[in-house]
């Protein structure tokens, strides 16, 4: 059924505010508490105020992380469609606004999802098995930026302060530290077991992982931002949402700058690709030669690196594409 209303949504920790319009224009506000029962009792009450089926509604939000977990449940209960756009996309198609609240941050958002409503891209989540992979992948990538907070500084106070009080600070952080090593360890471990028991999971991880220079964490977080690679599955547009795609930047005869990658990307994504460039480009040969051709010929050695990042990502594609592993020499052949 084609949709009519249209609920934008800004949501916060313990409220969200909700704006309903059917044209963009005129708007049914409320605050509502952000809890499964207030939830239930609020979507009850506009049923009742306006008598129209939910098949004729279209939910609008931003990505606000766990935040969104009451509503996007009860969204999924009761198959209403629901979609998330990322913030940014939503604050520009605005143009030049004024003022901010989340009052007006919810009406923005319904009359963004009632301007757009033809090229919205309806929301899809997890499976349960990736969802708890995520959760491991965060917690694990916290562990680590924890661990180096604290073993960093230390290696490096050695060339300015006494020995013996380096010794002493290095003791007292030693069973923090051993403990982060630990936790890191056993999360990994619970990873490897949630792929081995999901078939479908393990055999796009063998997949993207037989590229030289991704490895397991890399491609799970691929296999995570593309939903499987059914949100994307377009090299381009992955490699764009990466922020590794080159963008031209020139106007008229006067402005020609430089060819470069946009900041708006998923940043998590740009340093593992970017880890990943550069263990292919250390230890594969054909990205090495590549590499330092490239070099040879003057180009710029980050727009080598990020030319090997686009490689990787390509042949990762490939790979799923055509449901095979990664072959150098790969040829198709011709029935």
């Amino acid at each position: 059924m084609e949709t009519r209303y249209f609920l934008g949504v800004d949501i916060a920790k313990d409220t969200f505010q909700a704006a309903l319009t059917v044209d963009g224009v005129n708007f049914l506000d409320q605050e509502v508490e952000n809890s499964p029962k207030a939830i239930r009792l609020y979507f009850q009450s506009i049923k009742r105020k306006l008598n129209f089926p939910f098949d004729n509604l279209t939910v609008c939000m931003e990505h606000t992380g766990i935040y969104s977990c009451p509503l996007l449940n009860f969204l999924l209960q009761g198959n209403i469609k629901v979609c998330m756009e990322p913030a940014l996309q939503i604050k520009r198609s605005q143009g030049m606004i004024r003022g901010k609240s989340d009052r007006v941050d919810a009406r923005r958002i319904a009359q963004y999802a009632f301007k757009n409503s033809s090229e919205l891209r309806l929301w899809k989540p997890l499976r349960t098995a990736l969802q708890k992979v995520k959760a491991l992948l965060s917690v694990r990538e916290r562990l680590i930026k924890t661990k180096t907070q604290i073993e960093v500084p230390l290696n490096e106070s050695g060339e300015f302060i006494d020995l013996q009080i380096q010794k002493m600070v290095k003791k007292n952080c030693s069973a923090t530290v051993k403990a982060i090593k630990k936790d890191i360890v056993k999360i990994e471990s619970e990873i490897d077991q949630l792929v081995k028991e999901d078939p479908s999971l393990q055999h796009q991880v063998k997949l993207a992982t037989s590229v030289p220079g991704i490895g397991k964490i890399t491609s799970l977080n691929i296999i995570l931002s593309t939903n499987e690679f059914t949100r994307i599955n377009e090299v381009k547009k992955f490699a764009c949402y990466a922020g590794v795609a080159p963008f031209e930047h020139s106007s008229g005869s006067s402005v020609r700058g430089k060819t470069r990658v946009s900041k708006m990307a998923n940043m998590r994504l740009k340093k593992l690709l970017h880890m990943a460039a550069m263990t292919s480009i250390q230890y594969n040969e054909e990205m090495r030669i590549f590499y330092q051709r490239k070099v040879a010929e003057g180009k710029n050695k980050m727009s080598v690196i990020n030319a090997v990042r686009n490689k990787l990502i390509s042949r990762v594609f490939a790979c799923i594409k055509n449901q095979r592993l990664y072959q150098k020499d790969f040829q198709h052949v011709l029935a």
